[in-house]
């Protein structure tokens, strides 16, 4: 009777082992399980814009890049032209021009056909003045000041373009149907020769546009 007695115990004993043995902690929930998985959306957007132009929210030019280029063709620098309230900036690199001062003007047609970029046409002149910053009748709209091209051929100058507006419609506006061009002179501007200064020669020549 002992011996049943004892065996029941053991039985008893290994049943309540296995019972405790089946326990099991549930795995956290996966995504596959019903669980989100917090993502950051990193991508990023970009303003639409005029190639060559920057424009601001209401589709304003306010900065135009010209690439300037010689009587062979190759590019020698640019020019950002910035409008402010006072014109429009002129910050201007190039190289490999001839030691010296320059004439340089805003020209009427927004085209530069080597060698010799007459396809630029007279000078920017929307209100018929005479040429020359000097001229008591004058400036041309387009008329600048001179560069000044050091020993090593190499030109870093801004100024500012006071009789000129980057504003479309404008009647003197570089951003006209067709565009307008900047273009460097091989001689010096006497500002106030007219029709160009006697600047002579056109050596470089970009065109100013929209797009």
């Amino acid at each position: 009777m002992k011996r049943w007695l004892l065996f029941g115990l053991i039985v008893s004993f290994l049943v309540l082992l296995a019972a405790c043995g089946n326990d099991t902690t549930e795995d956290p929930p996966t995504e596959s399980d019903g669980a989100t998985e917090e993502t950051n959306d990193d991508s990023n957007s970009s303003e639409d814009s005029t190639e060559g132009a920057a424009t601001n929210n209401d589709g304003e030019i306010l900065m135009v890049t010209v690439e300037l280029m010689n009587s062979d063709g190759d590019a020698i620098g640019t020019a950002e032209l910035t409008e402010e309230d006072s014109g429009v900036a002129v910050a201007l690199q190039a190289e490999n021009l001839e030691q010296g001062m320059h004439g340089i003007h805003f020209h009427q047609e927004g085209m530069c056909e080597v060698p010799d970029f007459k396809s630029a046409g007279d000078h920017f002149n929307p209100e018929s003045t005479m040429h020359g910053m000097d001229n008591a009748d004058g400036p041309h709209a387009g008329d600048l000041p001179n560069l000044e091209v050091g020993e090593d051929g190499n030109v870093s100058q801004e100024f500012v373009a006071e009789n000129v507006t980057l504003e479309i419609g404008e009647e003197d506006s570089l951003l006209k149907e067709g565009g307008t061009a900047l273009v460097i002179h091989a001689g010096e501007d006497d500002q106030k020769t007219d029709p160009s200064g006697d600047s002579g020669d056109r050596i470089a020549c970009g065109v100013i546009a929209a797009e």
